[in-house]
Parts: structure tokens; C-alpha cells; sequence
């Protein structure tokens, strides 16, 4: 399944520039988009409205998005941020008693599924692939294990999961240390539940495999002792795929696993812990390709600069939203404090197309303001994030050039004229941070 936006086939990591992803032909994908905690699962408080799917997809196609991290929550109820009952669903199993779990409903059979679970996820990922919207598939859930911490107040998670022993009729027990976390779940101790969840990862993937704009997720912010499962499940996703049709890339995310273990992994995307990349992102280097969540450097952060710093360090960039959420109050729509930042993300991306990503690598050393990236001869994109002056070595091209000034505050081109390459210094015709555009004449 595809769309006139996106070309036959799944995505793969580029041969000519491993920092971004690629479509079968070969052209890389500048990824970039929002997502939210609500937006396959239900995630609702006695009063909070069912999330309304379509305006979550009508806000990302209006601003130019791509990408969508549909989250995956293991657990039918709590939160560790709340002592009100939160209830998830559909859950990705049968509640067929007999006896009662400790959400008060059936208990689970964890060999038995719940259609309307993959029939949602189904639904959900078609939807957004007709809008040009890559799915990135999360697997699995952190906090739908006990996750409170010194300064984490609130129910246990893992009170509501399928896998702690007093929820299911199958005599699985996924705390078997005793400690009341469940973080044994999310290792390899446990052969039975290892099974089990290989079983649902194949029957994921069997649900969306013949899909082009699918990557997978293993986890959203496993613990530190799951590293080991993680890397199991990268490897058997890779493996039971190969037996498929298609093959997508597979992702792995940190917090609190930290980034050289993302590293290490054979996975083919990562998504970096650090709230370095908000002001002052590394260059990424091709080992893998990176996409930073605002999630994970401080989600609270909807400082607009953030996507232009990330882009010309070549790193993709996705941001969080508070829609629906009970912490927040269970907002009806996308929190307009995060306007901004979602419209400087798909100014990036239009910038990122008309680019040749497939030559284009950060080049920080390029440009006195330390945020460029290029293809050196043919193209620069440098981002001002105070505006003003800025020195940039363009020894690397000769003859005439465009010059083109875009003012992320007023969301427009603001100046473009002719210069020469032998020229060094440029001047934002304009206050605050500014955006310029060279190309070579051709």
C-alpha cells in the first residue's frame, strides 16, 4: 500500500548518506512529524472525549509532516503520574476470565488475541500512509511496567499489566523476583513471556508487513536492564522478516538507556537521550540514522529553533504533544503551545526536499554561526539562530549563486538576490533568527 506522495516499497537506510533513511530508488527521506500518548491506544479518565484520530492527521498534514511514532501502552489501566484511574484500550489481548483482575474487569488468556486491537492498529497505519505519513510502530511500553520513581507519584502500571500474574488465567507471572515493578517483563528471564511476545511481534508484523511507510519500534524508554531483550527482538524482527515480502527498518530509543548502546545495536534508526540536542545537536556521523524526540531531551521544550539546529547537524527531528493527556487535563486538540515549533518542522522539511540529501552532510565548520549542512559546491542551507552576521566558506563552489533569506519568525522568504561565491560575508536583512538558502546557478 502507497500513495501518490510516497514512492513503491519500504524504507531502507541510504547507501550514499546513512543519516537518513531512503525510498527504494534510493532518495533520502528527511523524516519529521508530531506524535501524541493517545494516538492508537485510549488513554481516558471517566470524563475525557474518545481522541479524534482524523484532527491529529489533518494537524500533520497541514503542517507538513511525515512521520507518526504510534505509541503502544501494554497495560488496561493506572499511571504512575496519577492516583485517578486511567483505563487503556483496546488491549492486544482477550479478557476471557474466568476470575477478576485487579482493574476490576475479566482477567486476560495471553494466548488468545484481541482483534479489535489489530484491526485498530490496521486501521490507524492505513490512514496514515493515505495522508504521506511514514508509521513508526511501537512495540512495546516502559511505563507500562512500574516505573515511579523518588519523584514519581501515582499508581503502579504494572498493576494493570496482562503479564502480572494476578491479570491473566495463564499462570504467567512477570515479577517473578518479587520486586512489584514487573521489570522482568521487559528482559530475557522469563522463557514463557519471551514467547509470548515474540508471538505478538510476528503477529504485528503479519497485520502490517505488506505496508510501505512502516518502521518498527522495539520500546519507549525500556529500563537499563533491557538492553539485552531489545537487542533479541531488533535481531528476531530482522530475522522473521526476511521470511516476508518486505523488510522495514527497525528503531531502538534510549532514556534511560543511554546513546552507545543505541549505537551498538544492530538496529537501523535510533532516537538519542540528551538535552544537548536541543541547542547544540552533534554532527551525526552515518553509524546510524537519528531521529531526535523531544520526549527525549526535555518534552517540555517547544523552543522553535530546535528543528533548524537538528537539520543542519543531520539529524531528523519529531516532538511530543500533550493532546489527550490526563496530566494535562485531557486537552481536546494539539496544544497550541507547540504552533511554533510544529510549523518551523515542516519549513525544515520543505527546505530538507529541495536539497539533494543524498550529498548532503553537516558542515558545521562551514559557517561561523556552527550550523550548516551541504552539498559543497551545489548547496548550503546555514540557520542564524540570533540572526546578525555570519562568515561561511564557500572555497568549495565557484560562479554564481542565490542567495535566499527565510525568516522562520514570519514563515516566509523575506530577500533573495544573486551573490558570487568568492563572496565570505552574509547579513540577515532581518531581526531574529534567520535561515540562508545558497544554490549554486545552474
Amino acid at each position: 500500500m502507497t500513495n501518490n506522495n510516497m514512492p513503491a516499497g519500504p524504507l531502507k537506510v541510504c547507501s550514499d548518506n546513512p543519516r537518513y533513511l531512503a525510498t527504494p530508488g534510493g532518495n533520502a527521506v528527511y523524516l519529521t512529524g508530531s506524535h501524541t500518548w493517545a494516538c492508537l491506544h485510549e488513554r481516558l479518565l471517566p470524563e475525557t472525549q474518545i481522541f479524534d484520530y482524523s484532527v491529529w492527521l489533518d494537524m500533520m498534514e497541514r503542517c507538513g509532516h511525515n512521520f507518526l511514532r504510534l505509541w503502544a501502552w501494554e497495560q488496561s489501566a493506572f499511571m504512575q503520574f496519577t492516583d485517578r484511574v486511567v483505563r487503556y484500550g483496546p488491549n492486544r489481548y482477550k479478557r476471557t476470565g474466568p476470575g477478576e483482575a485487579k482493574d476490576g474487569g475479566p482477567k486476560f488468556n495471553l494466548e488468545q488475541f484481541n482483534e479489535d486491537f489489530f484491526d485498530r492498529l490496521r486501521s490507524r497505519t492505513v490512514a496514515a500512509g493515505k495522508r504521506g505519513i511514514y508509521v513508526c510502530v511501537m512495540l512495546f511500553q516502559g511505563f507500562s511496567l512500574d516505573k515511579r520513581g523518588k519523584k514519581q507519584e501515582g499508581l503502579n502500571a504494572y498493576d494493570g499489566h496482562p503479564m502480572n500474574a494476578a491479570n491473566n488465567v495463564n499462570g504467567v507471572n512477570g515479577d517473578p523476583n518479587g520486586s512489584g515493578k514487573g521489570h522482568q517483563v521487559h528482559t530475557l528471564d522469563v522463557p514463557e513471556i519471551t514467547r509470548l511476545e515474540e508471538a505478538f511481534v510476528r503477529r504485528v508484523i503479519d497485520t502490517l508487513n505488506d505496508l510501505d511507510h512502516v518502521v518498527w519500534e522495539i520500546s519507549n524508554e525500556s529500563h537499563r536492564e533491557s538492553v539485552d531483550w531489545q537487542y533479541h527482538l531488533i535481531d528476531f524482527i530482522h530475522n522473521y522478516e526476511a521470511t516476508k515480502r518486505k523488510q522495514h527498518p527497525v528503531g531502538m530509543t534510549g532514556a534511560p538507556i543511554q546513546n552507545d548502546v543505541l549505537f551498538d545495536s544492530s538496529a537501523e534508526w535510533i532516537s538519542p537521550v540528551g538535552r544537548e540536542y536541543r541547542s547544540d545537536p552533534p554532527e551525526a556521523d552515518g553509524r546510524k540514522v537519528v531521529i531526535f524526540d523531544t520526549d527525549h531531551g526535555g518534552h517540555d521544550d517547544a523552543n522553535p529553533k530546535c528543528p533548524w539546529r537538528c537539520f543542519t547537524r543531520g539529524t531528523s527531528f519529531i516532538t511530543m504533544d500533550y493532546y489527550m493527556d490526563a496530566r494535562a487535563g485531557s486537552p481536546s486538540v494539539p496544544m497550541p503551545k507547540w504552533d511554533e515549533i510544529r510549523e518551523q518542522m515542516g519549513h525544515v522539511r520543505r527546505y530538507a526536499d529541495r536539497m539533494d540529501l543524498n550529498r548532503a552532510v553537516p558542515r558545521s565548520n562551514l559557517a561561523s554561526s556552527g550550523f550548516c549542512i551541504a552539498d559543497v559546491g551545489s548547496s548550503y542551507l546555514v540557520y542564524l539562530p540570533d540572526g546578525g552576521d555570519v562568515t561561511i566558506d564557500l572555497s568549495g563552489a565557484d560562479g554564481s549563486m542565490t542567495a535566499e533569506w527565510f525568516s522562520p519568525v514570519e514563515g516566509k522568504v523575506i530577500f533573495s538576490t544573486q551573490t558570487d561565491s568568492s563572496r565570505s560575508q552574509f547579513q540577515a536583512p532581518f531581526d531574529g533568527d534567520a535561515v540562508l538558502y545558497l544554490a549554486k546557478n545552474v
